[in-house]
């Protein structure tokens, strides 16, 4: 099994010890979040569950984790000027880091992105541009402002610092948690997936890893069944953090060596996933931070009996939007 291991730090892009060595620069208020078991979601959902609480922090997401890295590099090597395309959480994340660091952030986004993630954005000092479309969109946007200013150009899930960031919860969950058999992962461009994904197959392989996506948003998931990049033609979701429609080649590459699984979601098992949170451990969390809870609840009997950990990863949230979600959500009790 060593061997094994070796073979797959050694075949992703991420690496161990730079990992390691992250934590040294985040900020330590994105470190060492919450970490609990919740007794009062098992019932409900047969199995033991633990929640890792990626909210608790300024930015109320894991993102700085990763924009933390580059904020810093950035700073130490004297460039001033970054752009990034964000659904919101991106975005402030990279708005936080750079406050104190004299760095200058665009931020582009889709017009219908959250509200409150876009206000947000602007209440950070960034730049924030909007263009009609979806994420894709700005993604495309963000690019021509990078090669026409000659600046920065910060890419989720491609950028190595934005996967080794977000695998320093992998760090926190392989060292500080009593033995789990499973840990659900929000999937979207993959950056959370791979990151945790290559600590836990690092150094508790035995842990399964197992990545949830909404059927709505379901190209990734399609991609690493496929063992091919699959592209859809758009998404229909409510987890607009995670409603990507082009995976990058090498990110599915490091996500196929250190899932286990992918599995996809109905947008109803969703809101379940919310209104149980908010029901059962009092937390206000955005639709792609259910999907764990969200895969629990269509499949229990895949996961009767043991013991899950499921990443909360972001609770930026239009407040109307969330009462429509949740208040239209089935009420499931034990």
């Amino acid at each position: 099994m060593p061997a094994l291991r070796s073979f797959v730090v050694q075949k992703t892009r991420l690496d161990t010890a730079r990992i390691r060595a992250a934590r040294r620069v985040i900020d330590p208020v994105f470190l060492d979040t919450p970490l609990y078991r919740c007794e009062a979601l098992e019932p409900g959902l047969g199995c033991t569950v633990s929640i890792k609480l990626e909210t608790a922090n300024p930015v109320r997401s894991f993102k700085a984790r990763g924009t933390e890295l580059v904020a810093s590099r950035l700073a130490e090597s004297g460039s001033r000027d970054v752009v990034c395309a964000s659904a919101g959480n991106l975005g402030q994340a990279l708005a936080w880091s750079a406050g104190g660091r004299g760095l200058d952030v665009t931020v582009v986004a889709s017009r219908f992105a959250t509200v409150a993630k876009l206000d947000r954005i602007r209440a950070l000092g960034a730049r924030l541009e909007l263009v009609d479309g979806d994420h894709e969109t700005a993604r495309e946007r963000a690019a021509a402002i990078a090669r026409h200013d000659g600046i920065r150009l910060l890419e989720d899930s491609l950028d190595i610092e934005t996967c080794e960031g977000a695998a320093t919860i992998g760090l926190e969950l392989v060292d500080t948690t009593p033995s789990f058999d499973a840990v659900l992962i929000a999937l979207g461009g993959g950056a959370l997936a791979t990151g945790v994904g290559h600590v836990v197959k690092a150094l508790a392989p035995e842990v399964e890893v197992i990545c949830v996506q909404p059927l709505g948003a379901p190209a990734m998931t399609h991609s690493w069944r496929e063992r091919r990049v699959v592209t859809t033609d758009s998404t229909d979701t409510i987890a607009d953090g995670v409603a990507g429609r082009f995976p990058i080649p090498a990110v599915l590459d490091d996500l196929l060596l250190v899932a286990d699984d992918a599995v996809l979601v109905q947008e109803a098992s969703i809101t379940a996933g919310m209104r149980m949170l908010l029901d059962h451990s009092g937390l206000v969390v955005e639709p792609s931070a259910a999907l764990g809870i969200a895969a629990i609840l269509e499949d229990r009997d895949r996961f009767a009996g043991r013991h899950v950990v499921t990443i909360v990863c972001g609770s930026n949230v239009d407040v109307d939007a969330y009462h429509r979600w949740v208040g239209a959500a089935p009420i499931h009790k034990p």
